[in-house]
């Protein structure tokens, strides 16, 4: 996979006048909460970015709604190494209104330290910082570190994440606050002649100490719009009834690309 995936960005960067990212199998790529919470371990391209653009809908029942925009871009800082940051929107109806925001700033580094292997599967580790930057953001900063492994079998994959978050366990974001702690199944699908990733979830996560233990299912899956752009939709319902959203739907898109004049330049 990590073959394919840097050579259509050196495709990409050949015949591109504007050095976009022909990244013809970015679809395969699960990032963290697009359109699951579980994602893989394989970072960005070196020195290509990609902007993610998604929203998400909760309804929490008892009349509690919320509308989530977090903006992102990562980075192929290095090889096998990513950088990135979000900006979190959100709208937070309580049943008397809603009152709109910003829902906090987030920073974050992974490191894939083990590509997919006969006998291993691919590793990484990631970390992430949040800030309590926006009206709707909490009241305190929180940092997590999250280890993922990814395993293929044919059209098949497996993932597994599992994250510690510390620091302030005071109000948290209304937009995808990191938990105290969480760990997450994932298994997907790929159908290679119409570019689609399915993906189906169980989560599994506590928010702060003492809060209830919240355990959700999710189905999701990624299309190959454009060999640039990847749209992706999922659905998630939670399997307790004291805590999750009772329904939540994801919808968003990605564009990869990258800029020639940030490419070292090569032997002449």
């Amino acid at each position: 996979m990590f073959s394919l995936r840097t050579a259509a960005l050196a495709a990409g960067l050949s015949t591109s006048p504007l050095g976009s990212l022909s990244a013809q199998i970015d679809y395969r790529n699960l990032d963290d909460d697009r359109p699951v919470v579980t994602e893989d371990a394989y970072p960005v391209e070196r020195y290509a970015f990609e902007l993610l653009a998604p929203y998400r809908f909760e309804d929490e029942g008892g009349g509690i709604q919320h509308h989530i925009f977090v903006p992102e871009v990562e980075y192929g800082l290095a090889r096998n190494t990513q950088v990135g940051v979000k900006v979190a929107f959100a709208g937070a109806d309580e049943g008397t209104g809603t009152d709109w925001g910003l829902a906090g700033l987030r920073l974050f580094a992974l490191y894939n330290f083990n590509t997919e292997t006969r006998w291993l599967p691919a590793l990484s580790l990631r970390t992430d910082a949040t800030f309590p930057v926006g009206s709707l953001a909490g009241e305190g900063s929180r940092v997590a570190i999250k280890a993922i492994a990814t395993r293929s079998w044919g059209r098949m994959r497996i993932h597994i994440n599992a994250a510690r978050g510390f620091g302030s366990e005071d109000a948290l974001s209304v937009a995808e606050p990191l938990n105290r702690w969480s760990t997450s199944l994932a298994v997907d699908r790929t159908l290679f002649r119409q570019s689609i990733l399915l993906i189906g979830e169980v989560a599994i996560s506590q928010a702060f100490q003492d809060a209830a233990t919240a355990v959700n299912a999710s189905l999701g899956g990624r299309w190959q719009w454009t060999p640039t752009i990847v749209l992706d939709a999922g659905v998630t319902r939670r399997l307790r009834s004291d805590t999750g959203p009772d329904i939540a739907l994801t919808l968003g898109l990605s564009h990869a690309f990258a800029l020639r004049g940030l490419m070292p330049a090569g032997p002449r």
